[in-house]
């Protein structure tokens, strides 16, 4: 192991810890120990980027149009692949009205808030600013790239739900693209957090 890395590969494996308790167990606030959990990763992320932050938070007004225009993309994406697996597979409606369930354990408004303000924000600080950033930096950005999406997707496999897990890659690639593009956190957090109030609260799928 590259020992730049190490930090990189202990705090996947933590991911997976964090989601598996997210998840698979079942005591506890799914949302707010969805949240707990990216914001511990961000948390990691941030401390090891210290140096970095001037040039992954550089704001430009493009990033603006880019993150809400991609937002809408990939929602569009979404809406076109649920159509799709609702003809492919038999199990999908149920599995995707799964997801769904969770709301019942918190008000809308507080869902939102926290997936805008704090969830879409910390994921992508800790999966594309750390993450995909540190494996790019080792193994070259397309490198990295896969990299970082493999891991993205597969902390989601203790969902035990294959359409969050095809799901989870689709984001993982899209933002993985978007953030490899623009070589800036900006875009890749509007796009994520808009994302996120668009599927769950706004205009949810199920």
């Amino acid at each position: 192991m590259n020992p730049s890395l190490r930090p990189v590969w202990l705090t996947i494996a933590a991911a997976f810890g964090l989601w598996f308790l997210t998840f698979t167990l079942g005591f506890g606030n799914f949302w707010l120990k969805l949240t707990a959990s990216a914001c511990i990763l961000a948390a990691i992320g941030l401390g090891y980027s210290s140096g970095e932050f001037k040039k992954l938070f550089a704001f430009r007004m493009r990033h603006l149009w880019i993150g809400i225009g991609s937002a809408l993309v990939l929602y569009g994406i979404f809406w076109v692949g649920k159509e799709a697996a609702y003809l492919l597979f038999d199990f999908a409606p149920g599995q995707i009205a799964s997801v769904y369930k969770t709301k019942t354990q918190l008000d809308a408004v507080w869902i939102g808030l926290l997936l805008l303000f704090l969830m879409g924000p910390a994921e992508e600080i800790y999966w594309r600013g750390f993450v995909q950033r540190h494996l790019a930096e080792c193994y070259g950005a397309g490198t990295g790239f896969w990299w970082a999406a493999a891991a993205y997707t597969l902390i989601h496999i203790t969902s035990w739900n294959f359409m969050l897990l095809v799901a989870a890659s689709v984001c993982g690639l899209f933002w993985g693209l978007l953030y490899r593009r623009e070589q800036n956190l900006i875009p890749v957090v509007i796009s994520h957090a808009l994302w996120d109030v668009m599927i769950f609260v706004l205009f949810p799928l199920a």
